[in-house]
């Protein structure tokens, strides 16, 4: 590891530090949500709010791709982070060989069961007879071709950012994510090539393998400097490798699946309420998911400090790292949430002209506005827990979240409040769970104190 990452991860002052590894990966988690919103936005110019369903109904199946980049990603880049903190370079080589290999296989299993499985997988996640086509069109670019370039552009810049090479990581995702803005529009409009939704899943085609290209050149140009290994001579399947990555990214995984089943059962209940509804749901999920891509990339770009110095004993330095970003979150998602509710007209209009899709979207946006500033507090225990190699505390709040408190708000809601009440369910969830947090945290903090340091 070089002297510059040597200082980052020991050294450097903590917030510039947090800023270096953390702005970047916020930079690319937003892109790759502004690229989703293209979808939407290119789709929505169409104004034909069946093309508009049809990416919201393919949604969680794409979301379902994280329980793979979770598995892989998350789980690889704690554990090679991990080693590197004990100087163990071997075991971070070994790592990312087999979080690199095991995350192809994974796609090449989701496309088949895509493929074999189409007519099933449209019933399971809504589509109807008016939806069908355009979903299927869009899944077939998205999902039967293009799972694998789409988990490998996410794991790969997991493993790249794990040894503290954010920049690079940022840029091979951001590379991907603008590439698909630009060709959207071409694929999508009629007064181009006029594919409608299935060219927005062309798009985001084509763009995902341009960004496994890019890391793919990155790794063969550095391979002298770098631990990131796609040697197959160092794909190991030793206990230790095996569960020091599942440990931390299986939780992980699951916690993605729970929020694709949420997703799933939300869109479900929309789709009764008509196209309109469906459309209005999706661009509100949309918007949601950039104060999302907010906490989820600054809890990722603070993930490898925080394993680093867990490993090497730097407790303080951690802990300095986990309340410096407490801050900086919840500041920015206030902010958010704030504009969210104020001009929800305004950001509904964006996407869509129809007016029965804007005053329904506008409903839902306040509704998920009220949760906002409440997830970067979730979003930051679950990151420190996967950091330190804590899988089994991240599942259990993943089953909180979902399965005890958000799913059954959804349920309920809905009775009490036909269809407007279903966008409070995210509310109802995340106060609890930034209770539960800053519990979890706090006592994960006094248990460290009385721990001897490099036992992990």
């Amino acid at each position: 590891m070089t002297q510059e990452r040597l200082a980052l991860f020991e050294t450097e002052k903590i917030s510039t530090a947090i800023l270096k590894l953390a702005i970047p990966t916020v930079l690319s988690s937003l892109v790759m949500t502004i690229y989703s919103l293209a979808d939407t936005f290119f789709v929505g110019m169409l104004n034909n709010s069946v093309e508009n369903a049809a990416v919201t109904l393919s949604a969680p199946v794409l979301l379902a791709f994280n329980a793979v980049n979770n598995l892989f990603g998350v789980g690889g880049s704690s554990m090679m982070s991990r080693a590197l903190g004990r100087k163990d370079y071997a075991t971070a080589y070994k790592s990312s060989a087999f979080s690199f290999y095991l995350s192809i296989v994974a796609g090449i299993l989701f496309s088949a069961l895509a493929f074999f499985f189409n007519s099933e997988l449209l019933v399971l996640i809504g589509a109807d007879a008016v939806t069908v086509r355009a979903t299927q069109g869009y899944l077939k670019w998205t999902v039967v071709f293009g799972a694998v370039p789409s988990i490998l552009n996410v794991v790969m810049a997991y493993l790249v950012r794990a040894e503290g090479s954010a920049m690079h990581a940022s840029i091979g995702t951001m590379t991907g994510c603008l590439l698909n803005i630009v060709l959207d529009p071409l694929f999508v409009l009629p007064q181009f090539i006029g594919m409608g939704a299935e060219g927005a899943g062309l798009a985001t085609f084509i763009s995902n393998c341009v960004a496994v290209l890019y890391f793919l050149v990155l790794l063969c140009v550095k391979r002298k400097e770098t631990y990131v290994s796609l040697s197959p001579r160092n794909v190991c399947f030793k206990r230790f490798i095996v569960l020091g990555v599942c440990a931390v990214g299986i939780p992980a995984s699951i916690q993605n699946l729970l929020n694709v089943t949420g997703m799933t059962l939300l869109n479900n209940l929309t789709s009764g309420y008509g196209a309109d509804a469906v459309a209005a749901m999706g661009i509100a999920q949309r918007l949601n998911n950039v104060p999302f891509s907010i906490a989820n990339g600054f809890t990722q770009g603070l993930m490898p400090l925080v394993s680093y110095n867990f490993a090497s004993g730097n407790y303080k330095r951690m802990k300095d790292g986990v309340r410096f970003s407490a801050k900086v979150i919840i500041a920015g998602l206030l902010v958010i949430a704030l504009a969210y509710s104020l001009f929800a007209d305004f950001f509904i209009s964006i996407f869509m002209s129809n007016q029965e899709v804007v005053s329904y979207g506008i409903s839902f946006l306040r509704g998920f506005s009220l949760g906002i500033p409440f997830l970067g507090i979730d979003f930051l225990a679950v990151a420190v827990f996967q950091a330190v190699g804590k899988g089994l505390y991240s599942f259990i709040f993943a089953i909180t979240r979902k399965i005890i408190l958000e799913i059954p708000a959804i349920i309920i809601l809905s009775l009490i409040f036909p269809l407007y009440g279903l966008a409070y369910s995210q509310f109802a969830a995340e106060i609890v769970m930034a209770v539960l947090a800053v519990f979890t945290l706090l006592r994960l903090f006094r248990k460290l104190v009385n721990t001897k340091p490099g036992l992990n």
